[in-house]
């Protein structure tokens, strides 16, 4: 197939580049600028043409993007860097609406979306502009599919280093509040690029977590520590001091613009901190593990110890160090 990938400067988004070229589609890649492309993303991209426009200009996709051409499918794997209100609602939504726009005026197939687990809780701006895409995507007559991950490994790599450092491992609560079946980049773009050519994955959307059982953090914490030969040691955070800070920061918000930033931030990491990224029982309002399902060969505590060993590098986080 000829595919537009949207998005593919990120680490998921290049992770889907090389499946589909792997795959032998024929991937063009819209980034942000040549700058921005540099050296670097030239050989991560490798096998893809690169065109260049900006997501956030309503005629860019078509313009820069499709130019006229025949395209089988738009895939997006373009998401928000923090998650706050504008650049959600910007990136999340508006810019999606746009590449929705443009794949039905160039006669585009199929449109594949990454999204999130989480909206299926919307307590955040970031997961009510996901959704309100969503609801767009699946009403506009177009083969697509809407798939949300769990837990990607570089979300729960925050702490490899410092666990290495000899420090403990930061849980809140006791450690066992949330849990998660995480899923590699590599995995979940096999999964992504299995939406192109599987009847059964479109027109749905598509929770999937990685392979093996759901974990809690303090598994997590207690397998670095396994493979560092070391006794456990956790530092336990209480979800009410996390409570506190919001309160504190939404009231100051009010006051000083900047704050309210740092608000939304807060309520975010509250968020990860109280909730399962698994698959939520609407009728009983808890989550499953057993109606996740598993995608996948490579597991998180294979990650860490590959990364430990030296024969990985451990994922960039970039704005995801926030959460």
């Amino acid at each position: 197939m000829r595919i537009l990938l949207l998005g593919a400067t990120g680490t998921i988004g290049r992770a889907t580049a090389r499946a589909l070229v792997r795959r032998g589609h024929e991937t063009v890649c819209l980034v942000r600028s040549r700058e921005s492309a540099g050296p670097d993303l030239q050989v991560l991209l490798a096998g893809c043409e690169m065109r260049f426009g900006n997501v956030l200009d309503p005629e860019s996709v078509g313009r820069d993007g499709l130019r006229s051409e025949r395209f089988d499918a738009i895939v997006s794997c373009l998401a928000s860097r923090t998650g706050l209100p504008d650049d959600a609602w910007a990136i999340d939504h508006h810019a999606h609406v746009h590449a929705l726009q443009a794949a039905r005026r160039a006669d585009v197939g199929r449109f594949v979306l990454l999204s999130a687990l989480c909206v299926q809780k919307p307590l955040l701006e970031f997961q009510r502009a996901k959704l309100a895409f969503e609801a767009k995507l699946a009403r506009s007559g177009m083969s697509h599919s809407i798939v949300r991950p769990t837990a990607f490994f570089k979300s729960l790599s925050g702490q490899v280093e410092r666990v290495r450092r000899g420090q403990p491992f930061v849980v809140f609560g006791d450690g066992t509040l949330t849990s998660c079946k995480p899923i590699s980049d590599d995995d979940l773009a096999e999964y992504l690029v299995d939406c192109l050519d599987r009847p059964d994955l479109q027109n749905r959307t598509l929770p999937i977590g990685g392979p093996g059982p759901a974990i809690t953090p303090r598994e997590q914490g207690e397998c670095l520590f396994r493979l560092l030969g070391r006794q456990p040691a956790f530092r336990c955070v209480p979800v009410r001091l996390l409570d506190g800070i919001v309160r504190i920061l939404e009231a100051s918000g009010r006051v000083v613009p900047a704050l309210a930033r740092k608000a939304e931030l807060a309520r975010i990491g509250r968020y990860y901190a109280t909730e399962s990224m698994l698959v939520l029982d609407p009728e009983t309002g808890t989550y499953d593990a057993e109606a996740t399902p598993s995608f996948g060969t490579r597991t998180l505590f294979e990650y860490y110890a590959a990364v430990l060993r030296g024969e990985a590098p451990l994922s960039e986080r970039g704005d995801h160090a926030v959460f």
